[in-house]
């Protein structure tokens, strides 16, 4: 429980965070990152509970509907956990010296705060509906973290597309959840049953939620967005890449896996996607000059793997996918923190225009090297486990296993180039005169990729005490069956080290490579235009001008072209999606009408006729006005008062407001010819047909009992009123009318004030 406070308090600190800046002022990063800190013990604290089973709590929320707040700790949300909370903190403490004296830190502090929430509540989100409330507010504050340089127009556009792009598959998973909710009969995911594929809606459930993680995680066709958030500042860079963001769309896969997993529509489809991904962040790789967009495709490669990895649904595969992605999250922002120091430095992130920094950098270069080894997979780091577990589950994939493990042996070799290009080509050099302006950051830049580089390496070292607590009770969620999880770092020379080795042979060959990569990427520049990223560009663009000629034409400033539009929806609607799935009593009694009500009504045909053919605009009034006070007298006479006095008062002020400001306008009828005449007729004659046949509908409806009783019996006895229709307005519904009041009144007074403002005027 006092984890979730924690959480909701990270929503409550955001007023507070600008006043803490102002009073700590340069020391203000630290005192924020007690927060996360205290989240992440209590994580840590939970570590020897969920050993025993998964822990849940709820809270009431809307259980009139079965929706509450339900969170669950278990060896899954708990890894997630540890990585959004502990990165978070190092994120905190690097961000403050990144954006010193920046005149908008406090504002990226307070995005950052609803950032890290969002993300702590999907993780341990149980409810499938508060998960998709905290999976929007993810989309939401990265796109504010995104385009936090606003003034940038790169910026803006960046995140924009990351916004519309996981926006798109936000849509999509909800509608998916809400399917599996109905499928299972349970909103909370640990009460659902696993859904086979025999089930009618499996198809259709599976593709919504693929997409909504497909989307979220940069899975091809959808990972061109991702790069571009490389125009956020790098801790934002750091976070979205090594634990928070681009891992929802995998931590839901991984959450859902013993629900919707073991399918050959899963295999197919999750192994395809991850799998072409894997390719196509290799191909985009090694064309890059930019250290952020060389580490950004990495991350397109990385999710690639983990995708792929969950696709196979094998007890191996998932070990492995849950040490990669350890692994992945300490070196992947220990690196992008290490690149935003160098740009910090030198003002560049050309991979080609640096050197000799290691001699400036010490602490940056160590960090750089040692992540790099991890990314490598050299040993005696975690990288070299993860590594050797990757290739024995690709051996071992049921199925496509040679193209998978051909796939997944050309992105390691990538991984390891990248990795060389970071830790060698910024840092080795001759001791060269260096520009004065770079030197030795301050404590609080290096401190974090140390601190994740050194991880690395710790974790390499004590990985039994790893697999034991954190990696075995992840793995039994996500096969829901209890598993032990022993991890070494040597098994012997076998299969899998020699492909290690020739992985990392294969890597150094492409950093020996990598100028001709270079220039193999300028000449097919101009295939770019053909790239996804272009025609999604050309789609935004198209979809501009079709929406500008839509409410060019719709909104043309014509009162009786507004009307004629919204009439003509409303028909199209009610014959395409009402009248084909209903059925329409037709339950005419006459017998109860009298000679008065039916010479009422031939007086109110007669009006209309009359307002329909006249060519004087007082004669139409006029007739106007004999409408309204027949269906007054109509409410009279069915005794409704209280309506028949106020359609009376209404109706005598239009007939004199409609005399005072239309006398003097010109006869109508000389500005529409007959034709246009005859489409106004059909228009109107079709919507009074439409709304009388959804009246006859609505009467035959009866969907729950009757309320008038409770109000007959409940007026004079609770109310002491003895008329029912005013009780209802003053008493059961006062809120409704004193808003209405409420409207009114600001009308009158908006009048009020244009009548006084043309008095001064004149």
């Amino acid at each position: 429980m006092f984890s979730i406070y924690l959480m909701l308090i990270f929503f409550l600190l955001t007023p507070l965070v600008s006043p803490l800046f102002k009073f700590f002022k340069e020391k203000a990063n630290w005192v924020l990152a007690v927060f996360p800190a205290l989240f992440f013990i209590s994580m840590m604290m939970m570590i020897p509970t969920i050993q025993y089973g998964p822990k849940i709590i709820s809270l009431q929320w809307v259980p009139s509907i079965g929706v509450n707040l339900d969170f669950v700790f278990d060896g899954l949300s708990i890894l997630f956990a540890l990585l959004v909370s502990g990165i978070g903190i190092l994120i905190f403490i690097y961000a403050g010296s990144y954006l010193k004296n920046h005149p908008l830190i406090s504002r990226f502090y307070v995005f950052l705060f609803i950032f890290m929430a969002s993300m702590l509540g999907l993780v341990l989100s149980d409810n499938i509906i508060l998960l998709f409330i905290f999976w929007e507010a993810t989309s939401i504050s990265s796109y504010l973290l995104i385009g936090f340089d606003h003034e940038n127009p790169e910026a803006r556009k960046a995140a924009l597309k990351a916004l519309l792009i996981t926006g798109l598959g936000g849509l999509s998973l909800m509608a998916g959840l809400i399917l599996l909710g109905s499928i299972t009969g349970s909103y909370t995911i640990s009460g659902m049953n696993p859904v086979t594929a025999n089930s009618p809606l499996y198809g259709l459930t599976l593709f919504l939620i693929l997409l909504g993680a497909f989307t979220k995680s940069a899975q091809f066709p959808f990972h061109f967005w991702l790069p571009g958030a490389m125009k956020a500042p790098t801790p934002v860079s750091a976070y979205l890449h090594s634990a928070t963001m681009v891992k929802a769309g995998v931590f839901l896969l991984m959450r859902l896996n013993p629900i919707l997993g073991g399918t050959a529509d899963w295999h197919l489809w999750v192994t395809l996607a991850g799998t072409t991904t894997m390719l196509t962040g290799s191909v985009l790789t090694l064309g890059q000059k930019d250290m952020k967009g060389l580490l950004a495709s990495t991350t397109i490669i990385a999710l690639g793997i983990l995708v792929t990895l969950i696709g196979l649904s094998t007890s191996l595969a998932a070990k492995a996918a849950l040490v990669f992605l350890l692994v992945h999250s300490l070196y992947k922002g220990s690196l992008f923190l290490v690149v935003g120091i160098i740009d910090h430095e030198t003002g560049t992130r050309d991979i080609t225009k640096l050197h000799s920094l290691t001699w400036v950098l010490p602490f940056s270069a160590f960090s750089a090297v040692l992540a790099a080894f991890s990314m490598s997979g050299f040993p005696p780091l975690l990288g070299f486990i993860s590594k050797e577990l990757l290739y024995e589950a690709k051996i071992q994939a049921p199925s496509a296993g040679e193209i998978i493990l051909i796939t997944g042996f050309l992105a390691n070799a990538v991984n390891v180039t990248v990795a060389a290009l970071i830790a060698i080509k910024p840092f080795l050099g001759r001791k060269k005169k260096i520009s004065h302006h770079i030197h030795e950051v301050p404590f609080s830049l290096w401190l974090a990729p140390f601190l994740m580089a050194v991880a690395g390496l710790l974790f390499g070292f004590f990985s039994d005490s790893l697999g034991r607590l954190i990696i075995s009770p992840a793995l039994a969620v996500i096969h829901a069956e209890p598993t032990v999880v022993k991890l070494k770092m040597w098994h012997g020379v076998n299969e899998v080290f020699l492909l290690s080795v020739i992985t990392v042979l294969t890597g150094i060959i492409f950093y020996f490579l990598y100028p001709q990569f270079i220039r193999m990427a300028g000449k097919l520049s101009r295939l770019r235009r053909f790239s996804i990223s272009t025609i999604y560009e050309r789609f935004l663009t198209g979809f501009q001008k079709f929406s500008y000629r839509v409410t060019v034409f719709l909104q043309n400033g014509r009162l009786r072209y507004y009307l004629m539009s919204v009439l003509i929806a409303m028909i199209l609607l009610v014959l395409l999606f009402i009248f084909p799935f209903s059925e329409i009593e037709w339950k005419l009694e006459i017998t109860d009408i009298y000679f008065f009500d039916l010479a009422l009504v031939v007086l109110i045909l007669i009006a209309a006729a009359l307002v329909l053919f006249t060519s004087s605009r007082l004669t139409a009034i006029v007739a106007l006005g004999i409408i309204g006070y027949g269906v007054a007298l109509i409410y009279a006479l069915y005794g409704a008062p209280d309506l028949a006095i106020t359609q009376l008062l209404i109706e005598t002020l239009i007939v004199i407001l409609f005399a005072l400001v239309i006398f003097r306008l010109p006869n109508f009828r000389s500005f529409s010819g007959k034709l246009t005449r005859w489409r106004d007729a059909f228009i109107a004659l079709a919507s009074g047909a439409v709304v009388t046949i959804l009246t006859l509908k609505a009467g035959s409806l009866q969907f729950h009992p009757n309320i008038s009783g409770y109000f007959l019996e409940k007026s004079y006895r609770e109310a002491y009123g003895k008329n029912v229709v005013n009780v209802i307005l003053v008493d059961f519904r006062a809120l409704d009318t004193l808003g209405e009041i409420t409207v009114l009144t600001v009308a009158a007074i908006g009048v009020f004030a244009l009548l006084k403002l043309k008095r001064k005027q004149k």
